[in-house]
């Protein structure tokens, strides 16, 4: 896929985050005053939605579960605060993602541990609540 094609199959899907109050769905360039105002209650800078699943946008239903899970292990281990949550893709043909929710990971060191798994791109945005695609490509520029 083009990224361009990357970027629309991204923009079509439903990033729902599991925070405590409440579950948030999140759309690309899509302000959430509630995610914004629970942002500002922890006083988070800015905000990653990252996943481990099929990497490079490849399914590979097999190792999700396996990489995932080291995934947060890497965050856990970093200090980071993590909750739960999944992408949801408009098209059921795609399956869908566990991913995880992680406030004031800066977005250099989201892209780099997204890069580490293999991601093309994450979910990043500031304390203003607009989730934007950023590109691990990003990285070697």
């Amino acid at each position: 896929m083009t990224q361009s094609e990357l970027a629309a199959a991204y923009a079509a899907t439903c990033y729902r985050v599991y925070l405590p109050g409440g579950v948030i769905d999140l759309r690309v360039g899509k302000t959430d005053a509630r995610l914004a105002a629970w942002l500002a209650t922890t006083g988070a800078r800015c905000f990653a939605v990252l996943t481990a699943c099929n990497p490079g946008s490849v399914a590979s239903v097999e190792r999700n579960a396996e990489q995932q899970a080291a995934l947060v292990a890497d965050l856990l281990e970093g200090n980071y605060d993590t909750f739960s949550a999944e992408n949801i893709a408009d098209d059921a043909a795609w399956p869908v993602e566990e991913s995880v929710f992680v406030p004031d990971l800066e977005r250099l060191d989201a892209l780099a541990l997204a890069a580490d798994y293999g991601q093309n791109a994450i979910l990043w945005g500031t304390a203003a609540g607009t989730p934007e695609l950023a590109w691990t490509a990003e990285l070697d520029a």
